[in-house]
């Protein structure tokens, strides 16, 4: 019993690491959503000849100008797609520990409910192992399917938004995370009750 809390102990320290991974691609993704909100924005006031004032005269200018706001919005576009690939592998690898979780449980087999429940002092039980593992997983693959809904709908709309969708875009993406990190801290406390590792 203790041999395999200590190797849910190890999937939990790896399953940590990608957390914190988690908050940086979204610091990343949220950087980039606002650098393509402004580019929407502004090719709105680009398309409108009276904000060229004395430069309207040059042959062009508006197209180019246009051109080269196109240009970059492709490039943070691709740079979103980039971004959600990662957070895309993040809810992989979790879905792969909680597979690889109940696959120890049992070794092999499905474990028993005295076996899930069993305590060693304050150590966990390996149902409160699995089951945060569990809900983990569940948190970010939601957060995941709410964050690929906004991407789509930004690249959707890119061209005939409003400042109003952008606007609820950016504050959607900005409310996030869904996750609570009082919650997982929760989790992690449990699983590393007394700092068994």
């Amino acid at each position: 019993m203790e041999g395999i809390l200590k190797k849910y102990q190890q999937k939990f320290k790896k399953v940590r690491q990608e957390m914190d991974n988690w908050e940086t691609l979204q610091s990343r993704l949220i950087s980039q959503f606002s650098n393509a909100s402004s580019i929407i924005e502004r090719v709105q006031v680009i398309g409108d000849k009276k904000n060229y004032g004395c430069l309207k005269g040059i042959d062009g200018i508006e197209e180019a100008v246009l051109q080269n706001q196109m240009e970059a919005l492709e490039t943070i576009l691709l740079s979103i797609k980039y971004t959600m690939e990662d957070f895309h592998s993040i809810v992989l690898f979790l879905e792969k520990m909680v597979k690889e979780s109940k696959h120890l449980a049992g070794g092999g087999s499905q474990p028993s409910t005295k076996q899930l429940q069993q305590r060693t002092g304050i150590k966990p039980r390996l149902s409160d192992c699995l089951d945060g593992l569990a809900i983990l997983q569940e948190m970010h693959y939601s957060e995941y399917l709410l964050k690929v809904s906004v991407v789509s709908a930004l690249s959707k709309i890119a061209l005939k938004s409003s400042s109003k969708d952008l606007g609820a875009l950016r504050q959607l993406l900005f409310d996030q995370p869904n996750i609570p990190k009082d919650e997982v801290q929760l989790i992690y406390d449990i699983i590393f009750a007394e700092d068994i590792c």
